[in-house]
């Protein structure tokens, strides 16, 4: 039997208008979709019900399969089988997103693979919320950091050293942690009055958005009582977002 194909693609960052045209077309071929939790309903919605969906979602330490090496596993049999099948991402599949790992396994495996980009929550939230994360005046750099980092991982990010690298950080997956990222921040030179904005649910109909500045984020975190998926901008853009607010949720 020939071997199947497994397509990575990514379905952007929640808003189902921001799904590329291309991975539209590789959903509605599919014979079987592996996706995570974040995924619009609107998108897996309307497709051929021939289609078979498998959820893989995680959420707070809370697996809906036992542990992340079941994922790649199941990309594995159903292409052996000949299927195509698409494993389904938020944002894009090699931001944070374990499609770098997964595509490692399927290339061990002798599957083939093709990666379908997707928007990333790091520049669509900020940007549904008003703020760009470069402006000519403002920042003529970004990084993209993620907040949440493997125990055991040996090389962990250098918050102080990134305090003054950069000129927008952009912190993905950093609420848990959001009082000793910022304390960071601080400790490596960034002044307390840097602004910051966090956006829950960025894109959706739930999209929220908080801003203030290093000094009294924690505080108002916990007043408005943040919860993830959210994502933290730091920086000066974060002074465009009144005038440059744009989206209705």
């Amino acid at each position: 039997m020939k071997k199947g194909k497994v397509y990575l693609v990514g379905a952007g960052p929640g808003d189902p208008g921001l799904l590329t045209a291309k991975a539209r077309d590789i959903l509605t071929r599919a014979d079987v979709i592996v996706y995570d939790r974040l995924i619009a309903r609107q998108i897996l919605q309307g497709l051929p019900k021939r289609i078979a969906k498998i959820y893989v979602g995680k959420h707070s330490g809370t697996h809906s399969i036992p542990g992340q090496d079941a994922i790649p596993r199941i990309l594995v049999t159903n292409a052996e089988k000949g299927k195509l099948v698409v494993r389904l991402k938020g944002g894009d599949p090699f931001l944070f997103g374990r499609g770098g790992e997964e595509a490692q396994k399927l290339r061990a495996a002798g599957i083939d693979f093709e990666v379908v980009p997707g928007i990333t929550s790091a520049l669509a939230v900020p940007a549904y919320a008003g703020i760009p994360v470069t402006h000519r005046k403002y920042a003529s750099s970004v990084a993209i950091v993620t907040g949440h980092e493997v125990p055991t991982k040996s090389k962990r990010v250098d918050w102080k050293k990134l305090a003054t690298a950069v000129d927008t950080i952009v912190i993905l997956m950093g609420i848990d942690n959001l009082q000793s990222i910022l304390k960071s921040l601080v400790e490596g030179g960034c002044s307390t009055e840097t602004p910051v904005a966090i956006v829950e649910r960025g894109t959706t109909r739930r999209q929220r958005v908080t801003v203030g500045n290093i000094r009294t984020m924690t505080a108002q975190a916990v007043e408005r009582r943040i919860t993830p998926p959210a994502v933290i901008i730091v920086g000066d853009v974060v002074n465009l977002q009144k005038e440059l607010s744009w989206f209705k949720s």
